[in-house]
């Protein structure tokens, strides 16, 4: 809720600062409000008045970078964020690790016969009782997407299913072809 509501505030600001611009200004309903296209923020006699001061300078630089480190690290967060880091193997002592099981996922789809190339990421915690797997695979040039599909079920998704019981395991499989890289061959399914 809080990140939609962030979301709504900056696209309402960025539509404010853009209704002062002309082009904008011109396509805007007749009702709408408008931000004066001779506002200024800041005049160059404040402007001048601040950078007479010693510190404002490098608290606006300061600023601006922490601004960009908390903005990466967020990032960073967002594209870890739902990473299965480990899986609880029956006890809680007993763990595997989330990488190593999505490598021996990978190798096990690479292996299927009319596949090229496979990345699997794991998706989901420890706690919850939801296992996902994304599988990108891309076809060698003999490779039949059903084919490939069935034995990925069968084969790779099958370790995984084993692995996580009794949590159910959900995976998205996305088929490329390496002879048409334009567009993607889709599917999903839910393996219990």
């Amino acid at each position: 809720m809080g990140h939609a509501v962030l979301a709504a505030a900056l696209v309402g600001a960025g539509a404010a600062l853009a209704s002062a611009t002309e082009p904008v200004r011109g396509r805007l309903p007749a009702g709408w409000p408008r931000l004066p296209a001779d506002r200024v923020w800041l005049d160059e006699d404040a402007l001048g008045r601040w950078r007479d001061r010693g510190w404002w300078t490098p608290l606006v630089i300061a600023a601006l970078c922490l601004g960009v480190l908390l903005f990466l690290w967020w990032a960073a967060g967002r594209l870890r964020a739902g990473r299965l880091r480990e899986l609880a193997l029956g006890r809680a002592d007993v763990t595997l690790s989330g990488a190593a099981l999505a490598s021996a996922v990978a190798e096990r789809a690479r292996a299927v016969r009319g596949v090229a190339d496979a990345r699997v990421v794991l998706l989901g915690r420890s706690a919850r009782l939801r296992v996902r797997v994304r599988v990108t695979v891309t076809l060698a040039s003999d490779g039949v997407p059903g084919a490939v599909l069935g034995a990925l079920a069968r084969e790779a998704l099958a370790e995984v299913r084993g692995v996580a019981a009794p949590r159910g395991v959900e995976a998205e499989v996305r088929v490329a072809s390496s002879r048409s890289r334009r567009g993607w061959l889709s599917g999903r399914g839910r393996v219990r």
